[in-house]
């Protein structure tokens, strides 16, 4: 287990088991404080945070953990000290809602902030960022500019696809989408396609199956948009993005698939006033702005452009499929990676 402190707050990543119920008890209990359990890196929150803190005065206290929180909440039960859960993905926060771990927020400007179809019909979780699962093209070798997900089954593609594992959130999302549009059978045959097209075995995170395309592994790979902004931004990577170029996927009809980050509030928040302010502040066209500028990632706010850098990708038409779609099927669309075998590479063996 890692432990960072700072100004606004504790960052603990590693191993929730380690990390104890007591990491955040002192928080729980100051004034002026809101204490988070995100699942969002805490590089891509500190921005927020920081600004948040400058203005209001509330401090924040971050516990970061990849997978687990979730069960976290469920075991402190009331006696959590949690007061906001931040998401990569609306399937975390559907399941934190069905769980009974959140509650709903009624707040007027809040609801009014984040567009109906960006927020939990009953008000308990609310999306704050959207994201496009696109493709990453070679420059040198990709000369198409249109694309399908369906596509990526062909076996034009054989040997000349990247991706991360399929039982990676972000690829069980867009799976979960397949289904919804598709049918379970018509999903599954897709998954074996896309499985028997891949160049190896989904190894890495998204920047890296761009690594692999710049290396000449592959031709094209899977990822979410804002990692081309990210890859800009770090020298050791700039040469990454630099040899590949955004294409969005069904562009010419139902449009790409999207996913949101977003935040609820927990059931027993301690200090729910502090974090009401926080999921206010974050929807906010403040909150949205610094989202766009330093993340790169679209905002959920109308009133709110994207950055420079992610109008320079082009024009994205999200799918119009509604979120609730991605948790209903998420789980089918586990059991069909793991019963076609996407992590063991083409063939599945």
């Amino acid at each position: 287990m890692q432990i960072r402190h700072s100004r606004y707050g504790l960052l603990v990543s590693g191993l929730l088991a380690a990390a104890g119920p007591l990491t955040l008890a002192s928080a729980a209990m100051a004034q002026d404080s809101v204490n988070i359990y995100s699942y969002r890196e805490p590089g891509l929150i500190d921005p927020l945070l920081k600004a948040f803190t400058a203005k209001t005065g509330v401090k924040t206290n971050v516990v970061f953990a990849s997978a687990g929180l979730n069960e976290r909440l469920a075991a402190e039960g009331v006696n959590s000290p949690a007061d906001l859960l931040f998401t990569v993905d609306v399937g975390r926060l559907s399941e934190a809602k069905d769980a009974g771990l959140t509650q709903p927020v009624t707040a007027a400007d809040l609801v009014a902030a984040v567009p109906a179809s960006f927020r939990d019909p009953d008000s308990h979780w609310f999306g704050l960022t959207m994201r496009s699962r696109v493709i990453y093209a070679s420059k040198e070798r990709v000369k198409q500019d249109k694309i399908t997900y369906e596509e990526l089954a062909d076996p034009k593609w054989k040997g000349k696809i990247c991706s991360r594992s399929g039982q990676h959130v972000y690829n069980t999302s867009l799976l979960a989408t397949i289904i919804a549009h598709k049918g379970e059978a018509a999903a599954e045959a897709w998954a074996k396609g896309l499985r028997d097209n891949l160049a190896r075995k989904p190894a890495g995170g998204d920047r890296e199956q761009v690594r692999d395309v710049q290396a000449g592994l592959c031709d094209i790979a899977i990822g979410n948009t804002y990692y081309m902004a990210a890859m800009l931004k770090n020298p050791e990577q700039k040469a990454w993005a630099d040899s590949v170029r955004i294409i969005f996927p069904n562009a010419a009809d139902r449009g790409s698939h999207v996913n949101i980050s977003g935040m609820a509030l927990a059931k027993s928040a301690p200090n729910k006033a502090n974090a009401i302010k926080l999921m206010q502040y974050l929807a906010s066209e403040e909150g949205q702005r610094i989202y766009a500028q330093v993340n790169n990632e679209y905002p959920v706010s109308s009133k709110v452009a994207a950055s420079e850098i992610v109008k320079s990708w082009g024009q994205l038409k999200p799918d119009a499929l509604p979120l609730e779609n991605i948790s209903k099927f998420r789980k089918k669309a586990s059991e069909i990676m793991d019963k076609v075998g996407f992590d063991k590479g083409p063939g599945g063996a």
